[in-house]
């Protein structure tokens, strides 16, 4: 379990990376890292509490993570 929650920690970690260096974000490096990594975290610990996922941890980590860069207003501001 322990494993899982750190690949989803650093898949996370490198989807806000790679939005912010694609240009789908304007949040900054840093900024968009935290908020993936966020994201991440609470879809994890639904997964583990309700049974809910995607398939496999990984999927889970990049569907929540562009989700949770979706969600968050900083994504809109000018």
């Amino acid at each position: 379990m322990f494993l899982t929650m750190f690949g989803t920690v650093v898949i996370a970690g490198m989807v806000g990376y790679l939005a912010e260096r694609s240009g789908f974000t304007r949040n900054g490096i840093l900024a968009s890292i935290i908020i993936c990594v966020g994201g991440a975290f609470l879809f994890y610990f639904v997964r583990i509490m309700f049974g809910f996922g995607f398939g496999s941890a990984g999927v889970n980590a990049i569907v929540s993570s562009i989700g949770a860069l979706v969600i968050v207003p900083f994504h809109w501001r000018k």
